[in-house]
């Protein structure tokens, strides 16, 4: 397994609350994290805000830099932001953690996506990369909170690639009380992707910041 403290890990979309969180998370476990934004001067100020460990840069400065790249932007600027980063990620590992969801007045919904997930449609836009998907169901709220020491879920991860998903397990698991779990092939991204809109539901309903739990593992 790869030293986890010798890797960079850069947050695409770095500025908004998951990418925040898990930068928090991550530097807190000895990781070095490089935040990412359109504006880079945006991005340098909330690294400063997560803390120790963090630095901003605009997002091509950041998927060039990093060993990793997480993929953490709304879905209408997903095919964008990646066939912009295409040559930047060429021969590394990308963690797609982008639901393509709608919302209206019934509430949220998954959105048919041609390719049939987010992160498909990452592997077409980036083809010689390695895609994961991944952390699609992780509470920003919960990430972001430093009284919370444990965050009580499971992660799953998806990919095609034996070496990259048990990376990205590795990486969930230095998060406090976050299990990874191989769940499938990068095909089977779609109905994670839309579990997505159940778990929002549940938290209207019970303002909660629900997560998933694997049983009997």
């Amino acid at each position: 397994m790869t030293d986890l403290t010798q890797l960079r890990i850069g947050i695409v979309g770095g500025t908004g609350p998951q990418g925040r969180g898990l930068a928090g998370r991550w530097a807190h476990a000895g990781v070095a994290v490089i935040i990412g934004s359109r504006d880079a001067d945006r991005a340098a100020s909330v690294a400063t805000e997560v803390g120790a460990g963090v630095t901003g840069a605009a997002n091509d400065r950041v998927a060039d830099d990093a060993d990793v790249v997480v993929v953490s932007v709304p879905w209408s600027a997903h095919p964008t932001t990646l066939t912009a980063l295409e040559p930047y990620t060429r021969g590394k590992v990308v963690i797609d953690c982008v639901n393509p969801l709608g919302f209206d007045e019934r509430g949220p919904y998954p959105l048919s996506v041609s390719e049939g997930s987010a992160a498909e449609q990452a592997q077409r836009l980036l083809p010689q990369a390695t895609v994961v998907a991944a952390f699609h169901h992780v509470s920003a709220v919960q990430l972001s909170d430093p009284t919370i020491e444990a965050v009580d879920l499971d992660v799953l991860v998806l990919g095609d690639d034996r070496a990259a998903t048990d990376l990205v397990i590795a990486l969930a698991e230095t998060i406090p009380g976050v299990r990874g779990f191989y769940a499938g092939r990068l095909r089977l991204a779609q109905q994670v992707e839309a579990l997505t809109a159940n778990l929002i539901a549940i938290n209207r309903r019970y303002k909660a910041h629900a997560g998933i739990r694997v049983t009997d593992v």
